[in-house]
């Protein structure tokens, strides 16, 4: 069986709820954050490993998931989850915090 299979609706639509900033912006975000005074990491390599991930999961199909992608997608959602209001409604919060939220995908000053 496919993990196309056994992903839920739900955990594909949360997950795209849950991840509200678009490619471009969460590449553009990567970039900026892998970038320093003296070194700058290649595009496919800038930011968090989760982050890329996520990257790549929303370049895919469904159809064209594996277990990693869903496992790293469940666990977007959990942190997500976790550490949001139920109704997503923008919210401003410290840097750190706001900072390791866009790393994965998910700007919480973003209307959603």
């Amino acid at each position: 069986m496919a993990a196309s299979d056994r992903i839920s609706a739900e955990l594909w639509d949360e997950f795209h709820a849950a991840v509200n900033m678009t490619s471009r912006e969460l590449q553009e975000w990567l970039s900026t954050t892998a970038a320093h005074e003296e070194t700058e990491e290649l595009p496919d390599r800038a930011g968090p490993r989760t982050g890329r991930r996520v990257l790549e999961i929303l370049g895919k199909r469904r159809t064209d998931l594996t277990e990693d992608d869903v496992a790293v997608m469940r666990r977007v959602c959990g942190v997500v989850r976790s550490q949001r209001d139920p109704d997503m409604e923008p919210t401003a919060g410290g840097a750190d915090w706001r900072h390791g939220l866009m790393n994965i995908g998910h700007d919480p000053l973003k209307p959603a």
